[in-house]
């Protein structure tokens, strides 16, 4: 069989298939004689040039190991795969194919395998024939663009610091060197190449993980005529990290270009900006003290960047108004707020604030109103509200982080201004996408870059998915979009961090690739803190704290700051920031939503075209060259689909040509006659052969239908006695559900008081104990060590008798509490607030209980929390803890022979943080103080008293509760200074009825608030 295939453009090499055929495919001689006649032309070029010796060198070099992992023989070995690369790696191969895949392991230094010399020895020479590099996949997916005139990209992943953008530069300079060259050409490609460093300044910045990482996802079309001639592009940006503007971790720095204004302008441009030559003295900058790097040359850099800009085709008043934002925002990092007699945020002007306002063209008495209200409408007024320190602060980094991204948009736009082309004629395109690496942060709520990062990897998560399915699913349908909505920010009421957190709880708890503290068990629970949730990546395992994610994500910038930068004389700030923006009434989308639209927009770009894969490898993570770091890359050749790409490689099954664009440029045909004869030759011995299989394939066929019926009809008839039978066991298996519910039931509520559901469960409980301890008495009854330990319900028999001993024959309302159970605590743990359960950490909570705590002169009752630890009563109010009494310092409490349901806390006055008595009422009184006698070990300190309690306040000073007994009951403050607390003639409880408390001075006119008592 021979195939005919067109021949290509000139100075390209014959079409050769990309896969390893099962076959030979010959092609037609004619053709073949004509292309190897011009590839023969191209070698002695190339022999001219003094290539041949390169050639030679670079196959001979590339022995070591091998170069294409679908030929090595234990390819289904990961070890072996690994060996391959390090062996590779350990003499500066840095490059290794899987089919059309490239690998690529990062070697932290510079090789000299990326000169003028090596871009014209890969210049239209097959994929294969020499040794695997990134010019060999840049100039095939160059030719089979011109072949096939569709649409193609070169997708580069990794982690950050693999090498990604590196890879993206030399992609772009093949491009430019071996493309055809005219004056009006040149000036395209040398825009091309001279955004790289405009974008790097500006969105690119150094990590505790790279020196130049870029902090902004980049997908670039380069557009070719159809001559093959580079004749524009197109940039699309996505995400940009604002939020390093005014933050950075420790060991990380801002964007490069703070750094190379200030390190690298002359010193006319800085007096002009009113900028100092020291990093160190600007907020925005020195918050991550490495200001300066060794590796970085912030000086040079400078160079490059205003030379780019002018070829970019920026000009002089672009430029100055340009560098004017850039130290706008470092002077209003350095812009401070005082504090007023009111704690609202005072702005005096300052130097800064003044520079501010000359940089941006906006009257410094605007700029300052702007940054100390915020102006609020109701109806048709408006009304200035002052700003806190802290909200001070946050309008500022809001305003500063607006600026920066709007003009890094517009110089992105600017960019794509001068790479337009205006030719309406038909272009391919060969796109480059440079997008964020993956990443694992450790948890801290001070790292700015989580939520972010988490839309960087939920960016790596479908880019994953897009890899899988073009080069393994390739005949799978387009995934829908999913269409998630952000509810957090759009839901009424207030929106905070915890309530996304439980949002996620809610739509995702059941998936097991995520989990909280409050879903985790107890060993994981350890690991993570009450705001993280855990996802589980294709890469491994990321824990994500949500404290700001909803600040982030709204990235609020008040309306009234939008308006004053409105009328900025700066012609960059007016583009950024245009009057007719929106109705201000209107919620803005959020970052995530904008980022999942222009996601599933990158998505559909991608699927309208070719793929070519670059697969980024880190060889180790502390950046040394020559380390090769075997669990890192096996790290990383595992989560991003190497094995599986290899065996499905292997196979033969993976992507190659569309049916129909194969066979459009493919002729098969028959050459010879004697071809002919010998099928039908062939095709008479083997019809005899080809019956009787029909007819054994057609006889199968009866017999099988006769079984199937005969099949069927047993299968009804077993069915029916399974039916008997499984409705028997039914009746048998609901009899015992019964008995079993009954019996759990009774466990559930055995702590409650006696009701049907738990009575025949105690009984039989209080009974299985008694049986037992007959069969196992003690051989003496001083033996206590051999006792049976008794059930729950004799535990709390056990704890009611030291009740009985401090209360039976004293306290009024005693017989009335004894038929109630005792509860382990009256408030869950998560009823109490998470500051609380913070400062009570070192000790642990025995038992909790609401209370009304009557203040020491006033007698105004507030409601409280009462907490009991192991050293210490604690009374709490939301997320403060009012006042914490160690049980060293309980020197007693009181109660009174009443029914009522107050006591009184006797506390030594030692030192400035006791403030003396307290006087407490509790709706479970008996409850509460047995559990305090017990933990304290102070049954005796419990005094029943009469008539009046005296107790010690701070200063030397005593206070007294009277009590006694009246027509109705009430609490009020008597004209004496006294708490008198009243009971209704009867000797009733106080528990279960309503409690007044009147002021004294309102006592008469019956003025007064109820209280549960």
């Amino acid at each position: 069989m021979q195939c005919y295939a067109p021949t290509r453009p000139e100075r390209k090499s014959p079409v050769v298939s990309q896969s390893y055929p099962a076959t030979q495919i010959m092609v037609q001689p004619g053709s073949l004689f004509n292309q190897r006649c011009l590839f023969s032309d191209w070698q002695k070029g190339k022999s001219k040039l003094g290539l041949r010796d390169l050639e030679g060198a670079l196959t001979a070099r590339d022995k070591v190991g091998v170069q294409d992992l679908v030929l090595l023989d234990a390819h289904k070995s990961e070890g072996a795969v690994l060996d391959n690369l390090k062996t590779r790696f350990s003499v500066d191969l840095i490059y290794t194919y899987i089919g059309t895949l490239l690998i690529s392991v990062n070697p932290y230094k510079e090789l000299d395998i990326y000169s003028k010399k090596h871009m014209d020895l890969y210049m239209g020479v097959n994929f294969y024939e020499l040794p695997p590099h990134i010019y060999a996949l840049a100039d095939n997916a160059y030719q089979t663009m011109l072949t096939e005139a569709n649409n193609h990209f070169i997708l580069i992943s990794g982690e950050s610091g693999a090498g990604k953008t590196e890879t993206t530069k030399k992609i772009l300079q093949y491009y430019a060197v071996s493309c055809p060259s005219s004056a009006l050409l040149d000036t395209v490609r040398d825009r091309m190449l001279m955004s790289n460093p405009v974008l790097e300044a500006f969105g690119n910045a150094k990590t505790l993980k790279n020196d130049n990482s870029s902090r902004f996802g980049k997908y670039m079309d380069i557009q070719f005529d159809s001559q093959g001639d580079a004749v524009g592009g197109h940039i699309l940006s996505y995400l940009l990290e604002k939020s390093r503007v005014v933050h950075q971790n420790h060991g990380e720095r801002n964007f490069h270009i703070f750094y190379q204004l200030v390190e690298g302008a002359d010193e006319d441009l800085l007096r002009q900006l009113g900028l100092e030559r020291d990093t160190e003295y600007y907020n925005y900058l020195a918050q991550g003290e490495c200001t300066s790097m060794k590796t970085i040359n912030d000086k040079n850099d400078w160079q490059t960047v205003k030379n780019a800009l002018t070829v970019i085709h920026f000009d002089d008043s672009d430029i100055e108004h340009l560098f004017g934002i850039i130290a706008s925002v470092l002077h209003l990092g350095n812009i401070y707020f005082d504090r007023d007699f009111k704690g609202f945020a005072v702005l005096n002007s300052s130097p800064e604030l003044r520079w501010v306002s000359k940089l941006l063209g906006i009257h410094v008495q605007v700029l300052t109103k702007a940054l100390s209200y915020r102006k609020i409408e109701a109806k048709a007024e408006e009304v200035l509200c002052p700003f806190t320190v802290d909200h001070a602060i946050y309008a500022r980094d809001a305003l500063a982080k607006a600026i920066y991204g709007r003009t890094f948009t517009w110089v992105v736009n600017h960019i794509n201004e001068s790479l337009e082309n205006q030719d309406p004629a038909r272009k391919t395109v060969i796109g480059l996408l440079d997008i964020y690496g993956f990443e694992v942060f450790y948890v801290n709520s001070n790292d700015t870059g989580l939520f972010e990062q988490f839309c960087i990897n939920y960016c790596n998560e479908k880019l994953q998915q897009l890899f899988i399915q073009l080069t393994l699913k390739a005949e799978q349908e387009e995934y829908e979009a999913e269409g998630i909505e952000d509810e957090e920010c759009m839901r009424p009421g207030d929106s905070t961090d915890l309530t996304f957190l439980e949002k996620l709880e809610e739509k995702m708890g059941h998936h097991p690739h995520f989990v909280t503290h409050r879903l985790a068990n107890k060993k994981t629970r350890k690991t993570l803190e009450r705001g993280d949730f855990r996802l589980l990546h294709y890469a491994g395992e990321v824990t994500y704290c949500v404290v700001g994610f909803i600040d982030k994500n709204n990235d609020l910038l008040y309306r009234h700051i939008k308006e004053v930068m409105q009328q900025s004389k700066n012609s960059i700030v007016q583009q950024c920031f245009l009057p007719d923006e929106g109705d201000g009434r209107r919620r803005p989308e959020t970052v995530a939503t904008q980022f999942r639209s222009s996601l599933q927009e990158l998505t559909e770009i991608l699927m309208a075209k070719e793929a070519w894969y670059v697969r980024c490898l880190k060889s180790n993570d502390n950046k040394n060259s020559g380390k090769f770091d075997d669990a890192l890359v096996k790290h990383q050749v595992k989560y991003l689909g190497l094995m599986e790409h290899l065996r499905v490689r292997r196979a033969g099954f993976a992507y190659r040509r569309r049916y129909e664009d194969f066979l459009k440029r493919t002729k098969i045909f028959i050459r010879y006659a004697r071809t002919l004869f010998a099928t039908e030759d062939a095709y008479e011995i083997c019809k005899h052969e080809l019956v009787a299989k029909i007819q054994a394939k057609y006889k199968g066929y009866r017999a099988r239908g006769e079984f199937i019926k005969q099949k069927e009809a047993a299968t009804k008839i077993e069915t029916c006695w399974r039916g008997v039978q499984a409705r028997k066991e039914k009746q048998r298996r609901e009899w015992a559900v019964k008995v079993i519910k009954q019996f759990i039931k009774g466990y559930i509520t055995r702590g409650q008081a006696k009701t049907t559901d738990n009575s025949e469960y105690l009984a039989f409980v209080r009974q299985s104990y008694l049986m037992r301890l007959r069969d196992n008495l003690p051989k003496t009854v001083l033996d206590k060590n051999t006792w049976l330990s008794p059930p729950p319900v004799m535990t709390e028999l056990q704890i009611k008798v030291v009740t009985s001993a401090i209360f039976k024959g004293k306290k009024d309302s005693y017989p009335q509490s004894v038929a109630m159970p005792f509860m382990d605590t009256r408030i869950n743990e998560q009823d109490i607030n998470i500051r609380v359960l913070e400062m009570v950490r070192h000790e642990r909570i025995k038992y909790s209980v609401p209370v009304v705590k009557y203040d020491r002169n006033g007698f105004k009752p507030r409601p409280r929390q009462l907490l009991l630890t192991q050293a210490a009563v604690h009374l709490a109010e939301e997320a403060k803890l009012k006042q914490s009494i160690s049980y060293a310092a309980l020197k007693g409490v009181s109660v009174s022979n009443l029914g009522d349901t107050f006591m009184i806390f006797h506390v030594a006055c030692d030192g400035p943080k006791q403030k003396g008595g307290v006087v407490l009422q509790c709706d479970h009184l008996y409850e509460v103080l047995t559990k305090l006698s017990l933990l304290a070990n102070k049954q005796n300190a419990i005094k029943v008293l009469q008539g009046s309690i005296k107790f010690e306040i701070h200063g030397g000073k005593e206070n007294v509760v009277d009590f006694s007994t009246g027509q109705e009951q009430m609490a009020y403050r008597d004209k004496n200074g006294h708490l008198m607390v009243q009971l209704k003639k009867g000797g009733f409880s106080v528990a279960n009825e309503e409690l007044v408390v009147i002021k004294a001075q309102d006592r008469g006119r019956g003025v007064g608030s109820g209280v549960k008592g």
